[in-house]
């Protein structure tokens, strides 16, 4: 067994070594989250930990780690009988993104089901989890299908297996600990609710500790054993605090007054439900534990707040997590009854974090730990600044001459874009074959069952009528005289199902000085806005083009992270000309490029335009250049839809030519509403009528209500 980074050596990060130590003291706390920048030893620290807790008394040869006091009576493996067992590690179970649904939940031998009725079945990582830690490296990027198998798990504390009329329950308690890059994408409200605690880490921006950093890690990799050797004094002394902690836990005492103060700050940020009072006050109890006291403090419940509330109090997926520390210490006061004094001689080394401070010294950091602030917005990567900064918003843009028409020369300072609401759905028609997702028709593991094929390699979802009707005929020759059904390899049917896939969502908006006036720009941010939001709760990637002034660029790549196009957009400035064709060329080459990358996901170009055409740096009739590369698009078969964005009495009606050219749909802003009653459905053409029937190669977009 390889020898893992010590806890105790891992430099800076107490908001993270001290939401891991409250799980370990109390396991019931819920887990944590840890959101931060690439690179800043997240899976170091996390791995670390399953060292620190104490040993598992389990029933010996039970492969579902039943607790020998107390065994689980629906035990695959059981019944077993409560007495003495063995003990051994905590484990730390990982959970590969790319893991499929039999290894996470285990798997049943269908063969030996079907020929004996015997419920063969071999555990999976839930099982291995259970009494242990359950890690997820980049959860964020975790398929949907096993997101659902983790909230049953965490929600029940069990595991189901119902597969082809055979059914298995085992116990499948565990302690969720995820990382992730907000960069790559969010994740979904139902299992961001399911992590008791987060911490937002980054690296420290002090040469000082960077250079520990380095000469740490360095000094490990030359010689694991005798780094570790070094620190196995601190980790000694950390592990038996653990378990001081733990022996303290069940005799601290909740007062009235406390109780108060957590329901009174879970009512101030709005947050959803009841878990995170719940949360709150299991953490609480913990961090008195750990400070080794018998009585729960304000300064308790505040340090709660700051890791149980900044993942709970988000009302869009727009909005970065964090809490107004001012608006918590308002409420902290307002409902404050009387605290009882600590120990002034706690049982513990120290009445905080891992260190020894207590868990509001220093209190800058955003979740009150006693390092600097971290996580504050998004990563510098995150969010550029734009190539001009913009104006401040109260700023009075200037007035352009000619901006109607799309002459403008000027740029004017960036808008707010207005509410957000719920759009129609663009899908791409066909069946595609790429990534899981919710827009548009797929061949996938998981959907409804549409037919049956032979199963080419591994079968992994048996289609059991067809398997039954391909083995019956064959019963008497295989001399068949039990009940059971003699069943061989070539009988065995896979079953085609058919789901929802994800798509590369690119925009490209026009940001000229013909689309700069403010209300009308504000209105367009809006409805790219919604169009994101829709992205997001679909499991799109999402890509944003901008054209104005001689050119188009890039604002943001291909990526999960649909906030970071929230960003992008609402950093946008316009003005200028209208480039159009330069638009549709960079977003050519975008999709070039990201189809070399991913070729089973298909994508769908979103146009964000009035149509009009005034020149680039290219020379020539900049409609004839316009014209001509939206045909490059319908010659791929790109299914397409342009939002026309034309206001007023009199409309020349060229976003409706544009996307004849590129062989797709004009919407306008109004139709674009979920609640709008024109075109509730409408077939998007996107490609030559031949390429039509081609299965994940339509070139066709459709629009229905959602």
């Amino acid at each position: 067994m390889s020898t893992r980074y010590p806890f105790t050596a891992v430099v800076g990060m107490d908001d993270l070594r001290l939401a891991l130590l409250l799980n370990a003291v109390s396991p019931a706390v819920g887990g944590v989250l840890v959101r931060g920048e690439k690179g800043t030893a997240k899976s170091t620290a996390v791995r670390a930990l399953a060292e620190l807790l104490p040993a598992v008394p389990v029933v010996a040869g039970c492969r579902f780690s039943c607790d020998p006091a107390a065994p689980d009576p629906g035990c695959p493996d059981g019944p077993h009988e409560a007495g003495a067992g063995t003990e051994r590690p905590a484990r730390m179970v990982e959970l590969p993104v790319g893991a499929s649904e039999d290894r996470l939940v285990g798997s049943l031998d269908i063969e030996k089901a079907l020929a004996e009725g015997v419920k063969a079945f071999e555990p999976g990582l839930l099982a291995d989890a259970h009494r242990g830690i359950l890690y997820v490296d980049e959860v964020n990027l975790l398929s949907d299908h096993l997101i659902d198998h983790l909230l049953d798990a965490a929600a029940m504390g069990s595991s189901y297996v119902e597969r082809e009329g055979v059914s298995v329950r085992h116990a499948a308690r565990f302690l969720l600990v995820g990382t992730m890059n907000p960069e790559e994408g969010e994740l979904r409200p139902q299992l961001l609710d399911r992590f008791g605690l987060t911490v937002e880490v980054a690296a420290s921006r002090e040469p000082e500790q960077r250079v520990e950093v380095v000469r740490r890690r360095l000094a490990f990799e030359d010689d694991p054993a005798a780094f570790a050797a070094r620190w196995a004094g601190e980790e000694a002394e950390l592990r038996e605090r653990i378990a001081v902690a733990r022996e303290l836990l069940p005799k601290v005492t909740l007062g009235d007054a406390v109780l108060l103060q957590i329901a009174a700050t879970c009512a101030a940020f709005e947050v959803d439900g009841m878990r995170a009072d719940i949360v709150m006050a299991r953490a609480a109890t913990a961090l008195a534990a750990w400070a080794g006291r018998t009585e729960v403090t304000s300064e308790d419940v505040r340090q709660a707040a700051l890791l149980a509330l900044p993942h709970r109090r988000r009302r869009s997926p727009f909005d970065a997590p964090g809490l107004d520390e001012d608006k918590l210490d308002e409420t902290l006061e307002q409902f404050k009854g009387e605290d009882p004094d600590p120990d002034p001689e706690p049982d513990g080394p120290g009445d905080g974090g891992p260190d020894g401070g207590g868990p509001g010294d220093g209190g800058g950091g955003p979740d009150g730990g006693g390092v600097p602030p971290q996580g504050d917005g998004p990563a510098p990567e995150d969010v550029p600044a734009p190539e001009e900064a913009p104006v401040p918003e109260q700023a009075p843009a200037p007035q352009q001459a000619g901006a109607g028409s799309g002459s403008g020369s000027g740029e004017r300072a960036a808008v707010k874009a207005a509410e957000p609401f719920r759009t129609k759905v663009l899908s791409v028609p066909g069946l595609g074959e790429g990534a899981a997702g919710r827009r548009s028709r797929a061949r996938t593991e998981h959907g409804r069952t549409t037919g049956s094929t032979r199963p080419r390699g591994a079968l992994t979802k048996l289609h059991l009528a067809a398997t039954v009707q391909a083995a019956a005929p064959h019963q008497k020759a295989r001399g068949r005289t039990g009940p059971g059904l003699v069943v061989r390899r070539d009988d065995l049917r896979q079953a085609t199902r058919e789901g929802r896939e994800g798509n590369l969502v690119l925009f490209a908006v026009d940001a000229s000085g013909s689309m700069a006036a403010r209300q009308r720009m504000s209105a367009v941010k809006g409805a790219v806005l919604s169009l994101l939001l829709d992205a997001y709760q679909r499991r799109d990637k999402v890509g944003l083009v901008t054209f104005r002034g001689r050119d188009a660029e890039v604002a943001l790549p291909p990526t999960s992270s649909v906030d970071a196009a929230a960003a992008r957009l609402e950093q946008l400035p316009t003005g200028g000309r209208t480039p159009l064709s330069a638009g549709l060329l960079k977003a050519h080459d975008v999709l070039r490029v990201e189809r070399l990358r991913d070729p089973s996901r298909r994508p769908l170009l979103v146009v964000v335009t009035d149509g009009r055409a005034t020149g680039g740096r290219a020379a020539g009739d900049p409609v004839a250049l316009a014209a001509r590369a939206a045909r490059l698009h319908a010659a791929e078969g790109t299914a397409s839809v342009v939002v026309d964005c034309e206001t007023g009495p009199v409309r020349l009606g060229l976003a409706g030519q544009l996307a004849r050219e590129l062989g797709g749909t004009a919407v306008t802003l109004d139709e674009l509403r979920a609640d709008s009653i024109a075109g509730l459905v409408r077939d998007v053409q996107a490609g030559q009528a031949g390429q039509a029937g081609q299965a994940g190669h339509a070139g066709h977009a459709s629009r229905r209500a959602a």
